[in-house]
């Protein structure tokens, strides 16, 4: 799969599934993040994802804004797929969100 740095945090996976947005905010050290972005990247899905604790200063604060107005409680991994978010590892939604089996 091939990945490359958009701007100096996003980050963007090329899938061949690009019918809906998707987006991941996630951090570096967390298995269930890996284990989001494995399902992501063997289902083909094209996704942007940011690794929210290698962030510093404004620029983290910023990203933890944007991350709080879809999960309050700040957890992660928190995945945004179209409109809906899913938060934590949940396979089973996160393919009911992807349309995938």
């Amino acid at each position: 799969m091939r990945q490359r740095v958009i701007g100096s945090m996003k980050r963007h996976v090329e899938g061949k599934m690009k019918d809906k947005k998707v987006f991941l905010w996630a951090l570096s050290t967390c298995m269930w993040c890996k284990k989001t972005r494995s399902l992501l990247e063997d289902s083909g899905v094209d996704y942007n994802y940011i690794y929210v604790d290698e962030l510093e200063g404004e620029e983290r604060e910023r990203v933890l804004n944007e991350v709080q107005k879809h999960n309050p409680a700040l957890s992660f991994p928190t995945l945004l797929i179209g409109e809906r978010c899913i938060v934590g590892f949940d396979e089973k939604k996160i393919r009911e969100a992807l349309g995938i089996s």
